[in-house]
């Protein structure tokens, strides 16, 4: 009933961003330049895409190749406005649940702040020698220039209607714009889909594995992520006990009354374990980590995105940056 309510402000969001895409493919408007390449991961729907995994990926690909890499972020949700380096030790609060995250699992240096371009600055400023910013989030960012733009693609973004009523921020005309799309591998038939609708671009795939704890009895799983559905049912796949769920909304801000609800819950169903998000999980303090796992063990569902080829994937960033990542680098 919401989405049918909203779909006549439809044509004014499609005016705005037609307004503001057409500002920049006309030179009208002139995105900044960072001294070192951006490559941009993003899509075109809200939240639940998978860019996050497929960031931390590429950057530990990027140590691997010894390239010093960085990650840009505005950091949603978090509440200092500050451009800085997020501290691996720090709080989602400050940082944001996904720039603490990315720290934490790829280790290398992750900057936030509302323009991106400042927290380019800076990350530069700290580094001597030349590097590559990966920019979270990107596709919609055009204010910074991007030298490569990866598109996640959901086989939902297919069948969704644009903001407010549906889920997309842009139409899917928006990924020609893109230089390499990626596709889940069990999203086999998407690819020609999206020939047909005239978008043929490299296209990388991805494998994406969730890792639980073993054992862990019957579970209690919660999250506050964009498509908790997802979650849920991954589980069942990997055939988890899941006794009863529990989902908040994105990006959501544990209180202690949510604390209660789910131990009550838990306690209700009987569940030995909670079971939650890696993304959830630094968003919790240590004082509610506590509170939960003196009901019950706490464990998390690690979501890890694996590049299917990753050599060929390597090979198409060198043909895209000849100039800025050459093989001597």
């Amino acid at each position: 009933m919401m989405r049918r309510a909203l779909f006549p402000l439809v044509p004014l969001y499609v005016a705005a961003v037609t307004a503001k895409n057409a500002a920049y493919d006309h030179g009208w408007a002139h995105p900044h330049k960072l001294r070192w390449p951006v490559i941009s991961v993003g899509n075109i729907s809200v939240g639940g895409s998978g860019k996050t995994p497929l960031v931390i990926s590429l950057a530990k690909l990027f140590t691997q190749h010894k390239i010093h890499v960085d990650v840009l972020s505005r950091g949603y949700g978090r509440s200092s406005q500050a451009v800085e380096r997020v501290d691996p030790a720090g709080s989602a609060e400050r940082f944001g649940d996904e720039p603490l995250l990315i720290a934490q699992s790829a280790q290398v240096p992750v900057y936030v702040g509302a323009s991106r371009y400042d927290a380019g600055h800076l990350a530069e400023s700290e580094q001597s020698s030349i590097g590559v910013h990966l920019l979270d989030d990107g596709f919609q960012h055009r204010k910074l220039e991007q030298d490569v733009n990866i598109a996640v693609v959901h086989s939902r973004d297919l069948r969704e209607s644009l903001l407010p009523s549906g889920r997309l921020r842009e139409p899917l005309s928006a990924l020609r714009r893109a230089s390499i799309l990626v596709l889940r591998e069990e999203d086999a038939e998407l690819e020609n889909q999206l020939v047909q609708r005239g978008i043929e671009k490299p296209t990388w795939w991805i494998t994406r594995s969730l890792t639980v704890p073993p054992e862990m009895g019957r579970v209690l799983a919660f999250c506050g992520i964009a498509r908790p559905e997802d979650f849920f049912q991954s589980l069942r796949r990997e055939q988890i006990e899941t006794v009863a769920t529990q989902a908040f909304r994105d990006h959501h801000r544990y209180s202690e009354r949510d604390m209660q609800q789910l131990i009550t819950k838990a306690r209700a169903n009987s569940a030995q374990a909670f079971l939650t998000t890696e993304k959830d999980w630094v968003r919790l303090t240590p004082t509610q980590r506590e509170s939960l796992s003196a009901v019950a063990p706490l464990n998390i569902a690690r979501l890890e995105a694996v590049l299917q080829n990753e050599a060929a994937a390597w090979s198409e960033l060198e043909r895209l940056l000849p100039a800025v990542f050459p093989r001597s680098l």
